[in-house]
């Protein structure tokens, strides 16, 4: 664990530009395509992360080159990927959702074992649907009937493929999992959800255009039916964009204080999840513009409470519970159940976190109900869990916090303490 953190209060209203690194999400899917390319590819603006240095230290383990390259861009190096034949290896998942889930299917493709393993939260994370999905394509793994890591995929070169039905209600990566390796497949892969709806699909629709980025043929016209057809992945030279869900609790900020707030490079188009942000500050009462230059945020008096609906963007509600706590009114967030199975039980997390704040909080099946209150200034934990990190420090503007261990937002924004900090500076 990291020495905690004292976050430094804001002066006055806020005037800052928070210039952010690639999408963590972006960065790992084209990792792994470029792995299973024909040629070389180049990522340009990859984020640096923990999950992402994951996903290319395994990627090497499994046998393919993934190198740093020069780049006019100071926030972080290009990579390049060479691709190679697949071998057997260890793959350290640390607590990433992405490495755990997306390499299985690749794993069944190398020549060998490849032992799977992480942190001690991750061992707890459900694994079971991508095991029974490979098994039932053909591939042998070896999990001791846990569902969960530490497991082994027996690769034997290649996957048959072809048709499989699994309950991916716990996770989109599931999904996107066997459509990252699908057009390596001997028959590609056709993937059939059947149970309660898919949470976050704007991420399996990230994996679909993806996969057609790099040549790959989908069709995902029938509701919760997707097919890849097989054939050879092209290489890529792309630059991957700001991450958005990174960005949530910089917007927040401006919500919470007043002044505004501009994230630069922000897509008009895109599926990444966090682009919800901007409705949901939007209802709370912030003046949200996008232009073709940024996105900025201005805050004028406190946020309005909220009912929302988070199923497709599950990983802003952290960030939406602290600014609800901050809200002239109650707030419920619904339809995020699944993030009882993230980095922690992020819905018990929260509950219990800003209970101790002294807010008013009703802990959901699927969300929250957050009633405001006077927020008294204690430490706010974080699980091992990057948004919690996030979370509190968004609550700290309004009642001030230490936070636990905040290196855990390494996982996917290392900067986060450094960039936060120069925020506030701004404020005056």
């Amino acid at each position: 664990m990291t020495p905690d953190w004292h976050p430094p209060a804001a002066s006055g209203p806020l005037d800052a530009t928070v210039t952010l690194p690639g999408s963590k999400s972006l960065t790992n899917r084209f990792l792994v395509l470029a792995a299973l390319a024909t040629e070389t590819s180049r990522l340009r603006r990859p984020l640096r992360s923990r999950d992402t240095e994951l996903m290319a230290q395994a990627l090497r383990r499994l046998g393919a080159g993934v190198d740093d390259a020069t780049s006019a861009n100071a926030l972080s190096p290009d990579w390049i990927i060479t691709p190679a034949s697949l071998r057997g290896g260890d793959v350290d998942c640390g607590l990433a959702g992405t490495v755990m889930r997306f390499l299985p299917p690749v794993a069944a493709l190398s020549d060998g074992p490849v032992t799977f393993d992480g942190d001690p939260h991750a061992r707890v994370r459900p694994m079971a649907a991508i095991i029974d999905a490979l098994r039932d394509l053909g591939v042998r793994i070896e999990d001791e009937g846990r569902g969960t890591l530490p497991f082994v995929v027996h690769g034997e070169g290649s996957v048959r493929g072809g048709r499989v039905v699994l309950d991916a209600s716990a996770s989109s990566q599931f999904v996107s999992a066997l459509l990252l390796a699908g057009p390596r497949f001997d028959e590609g892969v056709t993937v059939v959800h059947d149970g309660p709806p898919v949470p976050s699909v704007p991420h399996i629709e990230m994996t679909v255009e993806a996969l057609r980025d790099a040549g790959a043929e989908v069709d995902d016209s029938e509701p919760n039916v997707w097919r890849v057809e097989p054939g050879e992945l092209l290489p890529l030279d792309v630059t991957v964009e700001p991450d958005l869900s990174n960005a949530a609790p910089f917007l927040a900020a401006a919500a919470v204080t007043g002044g505004a707030v501009r994230v630069p490079d922000w897509p008009q188009h895109t599926t990444q999840a966090g682009d919800h942000i901007r409705a949901v500050l939007d209802e709370m009462g912030a003046d949200v513009v996008l232009d073709g230059q940024a996105l900025t945020v201005a805050g004028d008096g406190p946020p309005s409470g909220i009912d929302v609906d988070l199923h497709e963007a599950a990983e802003l509600t952290p960030v939406v519970a602290a600014l609800a706590a901050c809200a002239d009114g109650p707030s419920i967030i619904r339809g995020v159940g699944h993030i009882r199975g993230h980095e922690t039980d992020r819905i018990a997390a929260l509950a219990a976190e800003l209970t101790a704040f002294g807010v008013g909080v009703t802990e959901r099946e699927d969300g929250l109900r957050i009633d405001p209150a006077p927020l008294r200034p204690t430490t706010f934990h974080t699980y091992a869990d990057h948004r919690m990190v996030m979370a509190g420090a968004v609550l700290s503007l309004a009642g001030g916090a230490v936070i636990e261990d905040p290196g855990t937002v390494a996982k996917t924004l290392p900067g986060f303490v450094d960039l936060w900090e120069t925020m506030l500076g701004t404020a005056g």
